[in-house]
């Protein structure tokens, strides 16, 4: 797999922003739920945002690990499954959040534990996309996203210093 070639570095304050009308459309869609789960780590702070917005209190994890490095997917594993009371009828009037869905690999495993549970993204990819069925903004496959817990501040050239042959 080859690197990205379009960065999105997301500030602390976009992220917030994305997160809160994530909740916004979920709200707008009527759902109901009655715990959060949220994939570990990314989905950690989108669902302490959308569960302050949304006014949910149960918020549970699972872990899926994926990314063994940043340059490649490596196989899945899941780390730390569900609480069974959440997965009772399928996860029906669950909500499951992240931050992104890229390749759709960890949504499917997600998916195929709690198939009735409503799947939330802020960032998707085209071949995640069909996995999710709420997220705020579309980016192209081969662009990666900086989240602003993986950055400090750097230098960006500008893109017009781009090698573009």
């Amino acid at each position: 797999m080859s690197l990205p070639e379009k960065a999105f570095p997301v500030s602390w304050d976009q992220f917030h922003r994305d997160a809160r009308a994530l909740a916004w459309r979920l709200a707008d869609n009527g759902g109901s739920w009655k715990a959060i789960v949220c994939i570990t780590r990314g989905g950690l702070v989108p669902a302490a945002i959308i569960a302050r917005e949304l006014g949910i209190r149960v918020i549970e994890t699972v872990s899926i690990a994926s990314y063994h490095d940043y340059a490649a997917q490596g196989e899945l594993k899941v780390l730390k499954e569900v609480s069974p009371v959440l997965l009772e009828n399928d996860g029906a009037d669950v909500l499951i959040v992240d931050d992104l869905t890229d390749t759709g690999k960890t949504a499917a495993v997600v998916r195929a534990i709690m198939p009735k549970a409503h799947f939330a993204t802020v960032y998707a990819k085209p071949k995640g996309r069909p996995l999710v069925d709420s997220f705020v903004t579309e980016v192209s496959q081969d662009t990666w996203i900086y989240f602003p817990w993986d950055m400090g501040f750097t230098y960006q050239r500008p893109i017009s210093e781009d090698d573009r042959s």
